[in-house]
Parts: structure tokens; sequence; C-alpha cells
């Protein structure tokens, strides 16, 4: 028809004119799923990054004292001190006692992560350690006075700042950072990963700990997992020491089911884990972000399970009260000095069938019926390593210590 026109009316749409609108909401639905997950991610991010309890009081009271704390050796290398509260406060602390509006230190680990950040050395305090405690500052503002007394007392009388202090002045090691975690955090992180492998030789009835177990192999949910960890009277013989070794084998396994699991590199499993873990720690100022512990985690999550090393301070009965315990000396000295000047840490198991327990040991036999080698000290055992290499002095044998690692936590 004239004009170019069809009888239907109008022209015909060039093809690559709906192609080009074809391409647009193609553009433009790419764009808002791009927003959604950024919007998401950035939701995600901000839950929780504002999970995490920041503990201004023990920074403000570690600032005050800053001058009697001891100095950095290294910048690299970072101590961090993991403390378990037993607190009652909560709906779900107070199943485990009356809550009395204190609280104690249940479990202490000095975390030290070296430079080169190809190990890791968890060490154990005992809460019944005698121990050199500073004036503190209490919740209702008063202060204690510094006096001699039971290790786990520090956290009940000032907190963390008190147990930082306390920790620093029994090892002069500075703690960079501090993580406080409750019972119910605790679960709540076992449960995030699935719950963790033990393995049992017999089996267990404990109403204290709220633990009944059968005997064999078994993976442990978070309220099983506490109890577990807690139980002091149905496992073993009842001592704090074997209370210490019990939890450092479940940290053991569970160091050993998130690396296997892939949880780190994992996000669809990392996210639960990362939640439960931010919703259930107080830490320090600088790590009381997502940013913070992922820097952190970041520096640890590649090494190897027999590199995550797990001891407690060489230690004994107390002379004046067989129920507490006394440092070892100078296997603690030599202990504290390898971390406190980023030198390595060698552990080895107790030698089988001497059937002496660390706490028990004497000081001056050890394992092997060697003088200076008692259960849970150093062996002075010669490794190589030379603290003055390249400078012409004399090389100094790594001692070893009664321990165990993360790759040696398997059920057998």
């Amino acid at each position: 028809m004239p004009g170019g026109t069809d009888a239907a009316g109008g022209t015909h749409r060039p093809p690559h004119s709906r192609r080009r609108r074809l391409l647009r909401w193609i553009g433009l639905g790419v764009a808002l799923l791009v927003l959604a997950g950024a919007a998401t991610g950035w939701w995600l991010y901000n839950k929780l990054d504002g999970n995490i309890t920041e503990d201004t009081s023990a920074a403000a009271e570690l600032r005050r004292y800053e001058r009697d704390r001891p100095g950095h050796f290294t910048t690299a290398a970072q101590n961090v001190l993991l403390i378990g509260s037993d607190s009652r406060s909560g709906e779900v602390n107070a199943r485990y006692g009356q809550d009395r509006g204190t609280q104690r230190s249940d479990t202490t680990i000095l975390l030290h992560l070296p430079a080169d950040r190809r190990s890791a050395t968890a060490v154990s305090i005992p809460r019944d350690l005698m121990a050199p405690i500073p004036a503190c500052l209490k919740a209702d503002g008063s202060r204690t006075t510094e006096q001699f007394a039971q290790f786990n007392w520090a956290f009940q009388w000032g907190g963390a700042a008190c147990t930082i202090r306390t920790v620093e002045k029994l090892t002069g090691i500075r703690i960079d950072h501090h993580v406080v975690i409750d019972f119910g955090g605790f679960k709540k992180m076992v449960d995030a990963i699935g719950g963790v492998e033990v393995c049992l030789k017999g089996p267990v009835n404990d109403s204290e700990a709220k633990l009944k177990l059968p005997a064999g192999r078994q993976i442990l949910a978070g309220e099983q997992a506490l109890g577990f960890v807690r139980a002091r009277y149905s496992l073993g013989n009842g001592s704090d020491t074997e209370r210490m070794e019990r939890q450092q084998q479940f940290l053991g396994s569970l160091v050993k089911k998130v690396q296997s699991n892939g949880v780190l590199l994992n996000p669809g499993r990392l996210y639960p884990l990362l939640d439960a873990a931010t919703s259930s720690v107080t830490t320090d100022p600088e790590l009381a972000s997502l940013r913070g512990l992922y820097e952190l985690v970041r520096g640890v999550r590649d090494i190897p399970t027999d590199q995550v090393k797990f001891l407690t301070v060489p230690r004994r009965p107390y002379t004046a009260d067989p129920n507490r315990d006394e440092l070892v000396e100078p296997d603690a000295a030599r202990l504290f000095e390898q971390l406190r000047t980023d030198r390595p840490v060698t552990v080895a198991p107790p030698a089988p069938g001497t059937g002496i327990e660390p706490a028990e040991a004497d000081p001056t036999v050890g394992p092997g019926g060697k003088a200076g080698e008692g259960t849970g000290e150093a062996t002075g055992e010669a490794t190589g390593e030379a603290t003055g290499e390249g400078t012409g002095t004399t090389a100094v044998p790594v001692p070893t210590f009664t321990g165990t690692t993360a790759g040696t936590a398997d059920c057998r």
C-alpha cells in the first residue's frame, strides 16, 4: 500500500528493537538481584556485628593500669584469654544453679598465636591455682586489696579485667584480647557445628552436671557437651586435672570438626556458627566486631591440627592445702618464657603406664624417671631449635611439656 503501510495498519517493530528491550529487562532484573543480595549481605553483616557485646568496663580498667602491664615482645604474635563463665544469670544459665549475682571463671585458657601463624598453643590455667591477685575494681565500685588467693576468685571480684591482670602478673605475658562465654553460649556454638564426637570408656550418670551417656563413640550436642566438659565427680577420679584434660580433648575434637567440614570456608555452614558465636560472647573493643573476629579466625584457620597444642600450666597440689594447686618451678617459668618471647612449645603425652596425674607428679621425677622431668613439666628435650642461631650463642633445647594436639583427638 502507499506509504509502506500494511493492511493491519502501522509498521512492524524491527527485531533488534525487541532484543534491546529484552536485554534492558534482563539487566534490570540482574541489577535488582545484585541490590537485593547486597542488601541481604549488609543486613546479615550488621546483624552479626550487632550481636557482639563489647566489654568497655574491662578496657577502661586495663587502661588505668597500663603502666603496670607487661610490654609486647612482638606485635605480630597475639595472646587471647578465653574465659568460661559459670554465671547463672539469664533463663538458660539459671538451669544450672541459683543466680546469686556473682560469677567465677569455670575455665580459663591462654591462647597463644605466634607471629608466623603456623601453630597455636592453648594453655589451661586451673581454677584452683593459688595466685597473686592484684587490687581490682568490683561491680559495686569498691576495690579489693591485693592478695594471694584461688585464681578463679579474680573473675568474681573484678571480672575480665581482674582476671587479665592476674594472668599477666602470674606469667609476664601481655594479653592482647579476651573472650568471655557462658554456659548458654557454649551450647549454641556446639549445636551450630552439629555436635562434637567423643569416646567414653564407660557409661556416665552425673546428676550434678546433668549428664547421662552410654559408653562408646558418640556425638555430643550442646547440652550434653556442656555436661561433659563440666563433669567432675562421675568421670575419672573427680579431680580438676582430669576435667581440664577432658576439656582439652573436647576442644581438639571441635577444632578437627570445624576444619574437616570446611566450616570456615563454607558460607552456608559458617553463618550459623558466626551467629551463635557473636551472640554468645563478650569481648574487648578491638574484637567486638565481625571484622575483628574474622581477622582473628583468618589467621588460624589454616593451622594443621597437629600444630594446635593443648597443655596445662605445670602445677602440683598446694603445700598448705592439697585441694588447691601451685606452680611447679622452674618449669612454669620456662613455659611462660617460651610464650612471652614467641618461641616454639612442644607437647607430648605422658609416658604410658606411669599412673601419675600431672597435679600429683613429683616435681623432681618425671614419667621417664629422670630428675627434672615431672609430668606436666618441661623435660628439656632437645629438638635442634637454637634460640641464638646465627649469633654465635649456644643452642638452647626446646622444652617439652605434657600435653596433646588437635591432631590426636581421634576416637580410638
